[in-house]
């Protein structure tokens, strides 16, 4: 058996833990999400950061699965917010149950996490989680304000995902460095790597965003239809022609795009490699992320630092 398979076994359990730990008229819904499957790349960050940093102690899946709570209440907010109707090939939990009961399961997850933090008695764990959600929360907020909207820039972009997917990740590795008792300098290096890694995560997220769906398992082209204004729909703006051009930011404006439509830029940003090009851009934070794990001990974990930056780079779903 794999180190990874072997990891999610023991995160998944301890997952289950908390949910059976929560109020019986919360665990269908929370359950629904929380136990979906998936990579488990957030409690996988910090159980390799604690061990980088020499801890090793049952206390370690109890404290990795917190930033995967707190992952799976922004993802049972965002379909709510996106009106997405599914999520990994299932229906989302909102549609499923319903939009209230969504919220409020991803409001008790948030207060789950924050309580589990609480229980390790230990005042920068907390600091460091009250942080991740404040930042995680910034950004969504941010990403919301620029709906639609075509006047912001890559800079502005890398701030919004910094904030809605790089700050998750870099709290993940901060927590285990914390707990482990790292020195201030390698807490900084190990986070500057989660903040990197993050960033670069939802760079090649987005560029999938416009790959075939029976490849992905989500739709095609969702940005687009969602009016976020991401490096492929940049990139491809500049393409168009002058006509071309103010056809199409007026439907992006307006959120008018047919499925069909939708279908056919997607097909066409494909063609043109944009999507290809956007990929590189995550490529400078992965480099970056690299260089930070030049400050940390060399011990085994660095592979696994190294493996998640080629699973980053290599993605295809």
């Amino acid at each position: 058996m794999s180190v990874l398979k072997y990891e999610q076994i023991k995160v998944n359990a301890a997952l289950e833990k908390e949910l059976a730990a929560m109020p019986a008229p919360l665990r269908d819904i929370v359950g629904h999400v929380l136990l979906a499957g998936g990579k488990r790349l957030r409690p996988l960050m910090t159980l390799s950061s604690a061990r980088l940093f020499g801890a090793e102690d049952a206390g370690l899946y109890d404290l990795a699965v917190i930033p995967e709570m707190i992952h799976v209440a922004t993802l049972l907010h965002d379909d709510v917010l996106d009106g997405a109707a599914t999520r990994r090939g299932r229906a989302s939990a909102h549609v499923l149950f319903d939009v209230p009961r969504a919220i409020l399961a991803g409001d008790a997850l948030l207060a789950a996490a924050s309580h589990k933090t609480a229980s390790f008695g230990i005042p920068a764990l907390l600091t460091c989680v009250s942080e991740s959600v404040l930042m995680t929360a910034s950004g969504e907020t941010h990403e919301i304000a620029l709906q639609h909207s075509m006047a912001h820039s890559t800079a502005e972009y890398v701030d919004v995902i910094a904030g809605k997917t790089g700050w998750l990740l870099r709290g993940s590795c901060r927590l285990g460095a914390l707990y482990a008792g790292a020195s201030p300098e390698q807490v900084e290096a190990v986070s500057d790597y989660g903040l990197n890694l993050g960033i670069a995560f939802q760079m090649v997220d987005d560029a999938l965003d416009f790959a075939d769906e029976a490849e992905t398992g989500k739709p095609t082209a969702g940005d687009l239809e969602e009016g976020k204004f991401t490096p492929p729909i940049m990139k491809y703006v500049e393409f168009l022609n002058h006509p071309d051009r103010e056809k199409f930011c007026e439907k992006f404006r307006a959120g008018t795009f047919t499925p069909e439509e939708r279908s056919k830029v997607a097909s066409d940003i494909r063609r043109l490699g944009f999507d290809a090009e956007s990929r590189a851009l995550a490529d400078e934070y992965l480099d970056r992320a690299e260089r930070s794990l030049e400050k940390l001990p060399q011990r085994f974990e660095q592979k696994i630092f190294r493996e998640a930056l080629g699973f980053v780079r290599n993605r295809k779903s």
